[in-house]
């Protein structure tokens, strides 16, 4: 009895508490007096306390508070709400009583806010239909990753633990350790280490002399010697810009359906690696990448930067097919834009800001309003190919050169207008003559003018079309001018051939004598386009009456191939076109008048050939007129000085013209719409305006936002102070430098738990992009911070935080498993050993073709492809099963790979490589029988293991015993111990060598590193 007393006890309490609270509301309810107002008093209730969760976009539990259309929900328990009985709704059970079930995790309503609500629901609950509540914006930034940074104090260390310290990382680790009654695992043995530190700073295996030679080294610095020799490769830049690609989600192809390729993309990725060897300084990193080409437009690599902006997918049609007249040109616009912003933050400050262009962040202090101003920060780019010079002494000639060239033609334009003055109304009827006639001057742009053969479905085919002179005739010249047709986007020289003849004879079947005009069978002809190409025949053949061209390899029309020519011209020592008019024969032909058939080809019409050349006498003519009125009209001092600028304009031309071609770069620019990109452009570059757009919908525009950033930073305006004639660069400074401010609490914290994450497999705060409140909190946030501030004001080295993370004893450690400690911390979180890591996808491979002797290790340049591409013109097919892996242009390392997005490598990608349409702050981690599959009967791993063999059997000719030292050596580092090596003797001797080389590079040993 005594034992369950409280128990009546407590539910007296309960009961005493839930009747004060029902009377305390009736007493509210008769205070409050008059009628309930929804939107002034019931709203600010639900948009304050229940919005957060049961809100359209995400309404728990089934239920969202969102509209009027909430009140008939309910359940089992009875309507949300009853109408005129608050005592039936289920909304008044939720929330009152002694201990009310919602706010869920948050503080009970108030007694007074209860006695509304019952107020409301016994007045009718009236909701007027056109009143839809929104959450309220998340303003507090009292979280974690947003307090200011602020260096930590170094943790005291006990002296009989001191000599485990060799870095302040190491003080603070042992203290987390010492918090939860772990304790540091001892050091790996140098073998381990050599190999952890080359995959972690290089992405390649160390030789076995290399790992003889670290093992061996007495000298107690010999492991720092180690780091430092390793920071200095250039492997190094190519090891780490792929974590940085995973990041920022960088691809060669577009995506989306038709996936195009994007051939100039590559320069970025060459300037990521370059800027990681450099060990550039992080904020002038930051900076190029967002702002670079106007920050510091003399510098090549600052163009190549902004490679980043448009990194990301890119939707083909949406951008070159449909103009942003139209609604869908306006989405893709709007969602590239969103993939800009979206990259930026996420990258640079690990802030999903993207969750705020439907509605107001739920968790974070990032409104629509935020995330529109970010918006308009990139409001005037587009990707596109951008021109530039890789030689910053060439860049500065063509800008300079360039400027020059304005001003001449600023001046001719003034001398122009003043000679119209003084030459008066004569001098524009006369012009007003010459444009009349160059309307009339009309170029033939008739594809249909042409002959066409039937179509063949190998390029070897043999075809010709020959053209009967009449009378036996000298000829001097044959020109022949190819077809224009928009079939399949070929557009100009349509079926020009690849390889073929000219030929001249007396006789219409070319039996007897033939002579031959010109051979062009031994090598591919560059395909002319629609220009004439044109043979002199010397010395002149003499009395030939038929003219026949033979094509040897046809050019491919779709899968399939053919022969088409507009025009054969036929030159007789008078310079008469004797072949004009006259009858054309043929192998084969498709006969489709107008547009194709055999006469076409001597009716004198091509594309680009003028119609009339009468006009041109006129034209002539008009315009001797002209000069002869402007100098009798004119003084001669304009005209000199027309002249003298003119002059000055084409020598700046031509030394423009002198220059080498400028490189591309595939990146976030602006243009206005030229070329393939027609119709993109907006209003000559300028910004586009940028408005609030309700649930993201691009019909449902709001107000305008100016560019702006997140107001994370005490005491800085979070919109930016542009001047009003500012250019589209400013804004774009603007959020660089506020990214890098000293004071941004992200930018710093960012950057140092991504470095962690890739030395020590699992990041201080376990969801890179994300530090807000729907990320993972840091399992050492003391360490976290002073990482961050020691790398910002010490010179942010990236090279220098590396040195200090992988001198850590912490990091040296052995990563050999503890039962009593893994009850404790199972995701060893608090790092009491080292994380066993399997290789990345690339590692893998690259460790493969370094073995096997493949690896060519040249840095920088296009993309190699692993891949035959079938189909190109329309939507892309990349065929990696057609890919021949012995093919040397594919041996490089895998960051050169050509990424693409819609058809990844399945080699790599069952290897968990990143997928390139999506930013990978930390790649998934499988271990499946298909990866062992893939590890043994890959084209790859058999065509290696093949090379592998070679150099082992080179090394050791006729010894099978040194041949799997050997092979043991070089892929391992280590020799075999007695028993491994007879068991691979006994293996070579039953299958062969390179059996034994797929199996020693499908051992976990092999693609883990301890």
């Amino acid at each position: 009895m005594l034992n369950t007393e409280p128990d009546y006890r407590n539910l007296l309490i309960r009961r005493i508490v839930k009747l004060a609270g029902c009377l305390i509301s009736a007493w509210c309810s008769s205070a409050i007096g008059g009628t309930v107002a929804f939107e002034t008093e019931v709203a600010p209730i639900l948009r304050q306390h229940c919005l957060s969760c049961h809100q359209a976009e995400n309404a728990e539990g089934g239920l969202s508070l969102s509209s009027s259309t909430a009140l008939g929900q309910g359940g089992e328990s009875g309507p949300l709400v009853s109408p005129g009985d608050p005592d039936a709704s289920l909304l008044m059970d939720m929330v009152s009583g002694s201990e009310p079930q919602m706010p869920q995790d948050a503080a009970p309503l108030s007694v007074a806010q209860i006695a509304t609500l019952r107020q409301w629901i016994a007045e009718g609950a009236n909701w007027p239909d056109a009143v839809t509540l929104e959450p309220p914006a998340v303003t507090d930034t009292d979280w974690w990753s947003l307090r200011p940074l602020q260096l930590p104090q170094v943790p005291d260390v006990a002296e009989a633990q001191a000599d485990w310290v060799r870095t302040p990382i190491d003080a603070f680790i042992l203290a987390k350790l010492n918090q939860h009654q772990l304790s540091p695992s001892p050091e790996a043995d140098r073998r381990t280490l050599i190999r952890r530190l080359y995959f972690d700073l290089l992405g390649l295996p160390p030789t076995f002399e290399e790992v003889e030679e670290f093992v061996s080294d007495s000298d107690p610095q010999a492991y720092e010697r180690l780091v430092d020799r390793l920071l200095e490769s250039p492997h190094y830049g190519e090891r780490w810009a792929r974590h940085w690609l995973d990041v920022v989600h960088y691809g060669d192809t577009h995506g989306y359906d038709k996936d195009k390729p994007r051939p100039n993309a590559w320069p970025y990725r060459d300037y990521v690696i370059r800027s990681f060897n450099q060990d550039t300084p992080y904020s002038r990193f930051v900076q190029e990448q967002i702002a670079g080409d106007v920050l510091w437009p003399d510098s090549p690599e600052s163009i190549e930067a902004t490679g980043f902006i448009a990194a990301g997918p890119w939707d083909f049609i949406g951008h070159a097919e449909v103009p942003e007249t139209k609604l869908d040109g306006q989405v893709a616009r709007h969602l590239d834009r969103d993939d800009m912003v979206t990259t930026t933050m996420n990258t640079f400050a690990s802030l999903t800001v993207q969750c705020a262009r439907c509605h107001n962040h739920k968790f974070d202090p990032v409104t629509q309003e935020h995330y529109y101003s970010l918006q308009a920060v990139f409001a005037a780019l587009d990707r596109t190919d951008r021109p530039y010079d890789r030689d910053a002494q060439v860049a500065q000639m063509r800008r300079e050169w360039n400027q020059q060239l304005v001003e001449f033609e600023q001046e001719c334009q003034q001398l122009e207008e003043k000679i119209n003055v003084l030459a008066g109304e004569r001098l524009a009827e006369l012009d007003a003559q010459l444009a009349t006639l160059r309307q009339q001057q009309q170029t033939v742009e008739k594809p249909e003018f042409g002959y066409h053969s039937q179509i063949a479905t190998t390029a070897d085919t043999i075809k010709w079309v020959q053209v009967d002179l009449g009378e036996p005739v000298d000829i001097r010249n044959v020109t022949v001018v190819a077809c224009n047709d928009d079939f399949a986007g070929i557009g100009e020289g349509f079926g020009f051939p690849v390889r073929f003849k000219i030929e001249a004879s007396t006789d219409r079947e070319f039996a007897g004598d033939v002579v031959t005009l010109a051979d062009r069978t031994t090598a591919d002809f560059e395909n002319p386009k629609c220009a004439p190409v044109s043979f002199e025949i010397d010395p002149v053949v003499r009395a030939v009456r038929y003219v026949r061209i033979t094509a040897t390899l046809l050019a491919e029309r779709q899968s399939d191939y053919i022969l088409a020519l507009a025009e054969l011209v036929v030159i007789d020592a008078a310079g008469n076109n004797v072949a004009l008019g006259q009858p054309v024969q043929s192998l084969d032909s498709i006969e489709a008048p107008v547009r194709w058939q055999r006469s076409n080809l001597v009716d004198g019409y091509y594309f680009g050939k003028p119609a009339d050349k009468s006009i041109e006498q006129q034209i002539a003519d008009v315009s001797q007129q002209r000069s002869q009125h402007i100098a009798e009209s004119v003084p001669k001092t304009v005209l000199d000085a027309l002249a003298t600028a003119t002059q000055q304009r084409e020598d700046i031309q031509r030394q423009l013209e002198s220059l080498p071609e400028p490189s591309v770069v595939y990146c976030g620019a602006v243009h206005t719409g030229s070329g393939a990109f027609k119709g993109t452009g907006h209003n000559g570059g300028q910004p586009r305006e940028i408005h609030v757009l309700a649930r993201g919908n691009i019909q449902s525009r709001g107000r305008i936002v100016s560019p702006g950033t997140v107001p994370l930073i005490e005491g800085v305006d979070w919109q930016f102070e542009l001047p009003t004639d500012h250019t589209e660069g400013d804004r774009r400074i603007a959020l660089a430098q506020w990214l890098v401010r000293t004071d941004n609490p992200l930018t710093w914290r960012s950057i140092v738990n991504r470095i962690w994450l890739y030395h020590f497999g699992q990041a201080i705060v376990d969801s890179p992009n994300d530090f807000g409140r729907m990320g993972r909190l840091p399992s050492h946030p003391e360490l976290l911070d002073w990482l961050a501030v020691t790398f910002r004001d010490n010179g942010q080295s990236l090279k220098q935080l590396h040195r200090l993370m992988v001198t850590s004893s912490v990091y040296r450690q052995v990563s050999a498993d503890r039962p009593e400690f893994a009850q404790v911390d199972a995701d060893n979180q608090f790092l009491w050993r080292m994380n066993r890591r399997v290789l990345d996808a690339e590692s893998i491979r690259d460790a493969v073709l370094k073995v096997s002797g493949k690896l060519q290790d040249d840095l920088f340049g296009p993309p190699f492809q692993d891949f035959i591409v079938e189909r190109p013109e329309h939507s892309p097919h990349y065929e990696y099963h057609l890919h021949d892996p012995n093919d040397p242009a594919s041996h490089r390392r895998s960051i050169y790979r050509f990424l693409v997005r819609s058809q990844q490598q399945p080699f790599m990608q069952t290897l968990d490589c990143a997928d390139p349409s999506e930013s990978v702050a930390k790649r998934d981690t499988t271990l499946t029988a298909l990866q062992a599959l893939a590890m043994l009967n890959n084209k790859l791993i058999v065509c290696m293991s093949e090379h592998f063999a070679a150099r082992a059997k080179t090394n050791y000719p006729n010894d099978v015993s040194g041949q799997v030292d050997f092979i043991h050596q070089e892929a391992l580092g280590r020799k075999p111990d007695e028993t491994t090596q007879a068991e691979l003797i006994e293996f070579t001797q039953q299958f062969g060598l390179e059996y034994t080389c797929r199996v020693i590079l499908n051992l976990n040993e092999f693609v883990f590193v301890d």
